[in-house]
């Protein structure tokens, strides 16, 4: 299908192409950022099953690299704003597109109100808020969102140094805090990693469809998204054929090694007693690092987290506003000739940036009624990210066997009908696994 009149828009309402790869890269790092990939939800997967979650890591990371090599050879032949709504577009025409990008608009406001939240539990623990309620984190989170907005509307500039500095305190704060704490903090060796814990609250069978380990690998499957978010900003990058396939790419798998080396160092740092240390059913990650380094220390580590969590969100913050934009481009939004418009100087999709903000702080709204809202927002976010992904991936393997897949300068050749064949199957199963019914926590699923 032509893009003709998404190209054609697209020179009167352009877009700067003010990125770079290491932009584009530093902008999906930020996105998936292993510092939100493991601690929001480190404490939720350990609790289900134990220690042996890790090995949920390798097995959502191999399925998640199969659907990053389909969208790098789909964000190959359509480099556009709009990410998996284009590509959705180009395979399956405008009308099928329409759906996915609705479901991935929403999927990426509710993840920057989930990771907003996250940051204002390492906020609250800044400020000396030892037992924050529900209340005290909305507020600390709106407050994230409106400097967050007002960042992303200053223009790229600040925008591009925050997603580098966001790299700089994952590295301290991830793989550095890994190595110090392997050095200095181990107490357990590599066969805690076959423990399956209490499993409070899951059904008897650990690998069952109602075990322990498939609950925990829906709470992993929030760890390994946003590698395609570099595709959201495909307009603002140079070169992108070139640039985008590696960006998506290389972000995954540095996320993955990041995110699987850092959260063995806290297992393996995880006293026997842990369940005793002040806090480990709320924080768990903050109650061993400040077991194991003291408080002088983990209170600077809580500021990186913080600086991880802020990064994460303006770049979700900066992909649902460019899919917003994306579609009011081709008319597929109501009062599409307002949500298109760009700021004259910074070539921004202003209204659509300020969308975000009055859904975002609609969400916050809920913590005074939702007292699992956290939970529900990571699960709800798993689950549109995987539907949002089905659609291209679906329409991506038809169009492959029915041999009119016309490759763009990134391809896997003759491999890429299997490779999409893996990714669909993975896709679908992690869908029924989030949607699967069982009981979690005394509470229904």
């Amino acid at each position: 299908m032509s893009h003709t009149s998404a190209t054609a828009q697209g020179e009167a309402q352009s877009l700067k192409r003010d990125f770079s790869f290491g932009s584009a890269f530093a902008f999906a790092f930020a996105f998936i950022s292993p510092i939100v990939a493991l601690y929001g939800i480190y404490g939720l997967a350990i609790s289900t099953a134990g220690p042996s979650f890790w090995w949920g890591f390798l097995i959502v990371f191999g399925g998640q690299l199969l659907v990053a090599l389909v969208f790098a050879m789909l964000v190959s032949r359509w480099p556009l704003e709009g990410s998996i709504y284009q590509w959705t577009a180009g395979l399956a025409g405008r009308g099928t597109a329409w759906f996915a990008g609705w479901i991935y608009i929403w999927t990426l406001i509710i993840a920057m109100a989930t990771v907003a939240l996250g940051a204002a539990g390492f906020i609250a623990n800044l400020l000396g808020m030892t037992e924050p309620s529900g209340t005290d984190k909305a507020l600390i989170a709106f407050v994230v969102l409106v400097v967050g907005t007002l960042i992303n509307l200053a223009g790229r500039g600040i925008l591009k140094g925050s997603m580098y500095a966001s790299i700089v305190a994952e590295v301290i704060g991830s793989i550095g805090l890994g190595i110090w704490l392997l050095a200095t903090s181990r107490v357990q060796d590599l066969s805690v990693l076959f423990d399956g814990g209490a499993s409070v609250g899951v059904a008897d069978g650990f690998y069952s469809l109602t075990g322990s380990f498939l609950v925990a690998m829906v709470f992993i499957g929030f760890s390994f998204v946003g590698f395609e978010s570099a595709g959201s900003i495909a307009e603002e990058v140079r070169e992108p054929k070139k640039n985008l396939p590696k960006a998506v790419l290389f972000s995954i798998s540095f996320i993955a090694v990041v995110v699987m080396f850092s959260s063995l160092a806290i297992i393996l740092a995880t006293p026997t007693n842990a369940a005793d240390l002040p806090g480990y059913d709320v924080d768990p990650v903050y109650a061993v690092l400040t077991a194991s380094l003291g408080v002088g220390v983990a209170l600077p580590v809580q500021a990186l987290f913080a600086i991880g969590f802020i990064a994460s969100f303006l770049a979700l913050q900066t992909s649902a506003s460019r899919m917003i934009w994306a579609l009011a481009r081709d008319n597929a939004l109501p009062f599409a000739s307002s949500l298109s418009k760009l700021s004259k100087v910074q070539r921004q999709p202003v209204i659509p940036i300020l969308i975000t903000t009055v859904v975002g702080t609609a969400l916050f709204l809920l913590s005074n009624v939702a007292t699992d809202l956290y939970i529900l927002m990571v699960n709800f976010t798993s689950g549109g990210f995987y539907l949002s992904f089905l659609f291209p991936v679906l329409a991506f393997v038809i169009v492959v066997f029915r041999g009119k897949w016309k490759p763009g300068p990134f391809s896997l050749g003759k491999a890429s009908g299997f490779v999409a064949v893996i990714a669909l199957v993975w896709i679908i199963f992690e869908l029924l696994n989030i949607a699967w019914p069982r009981p979690f926590w005394g509470n229904p699923w």
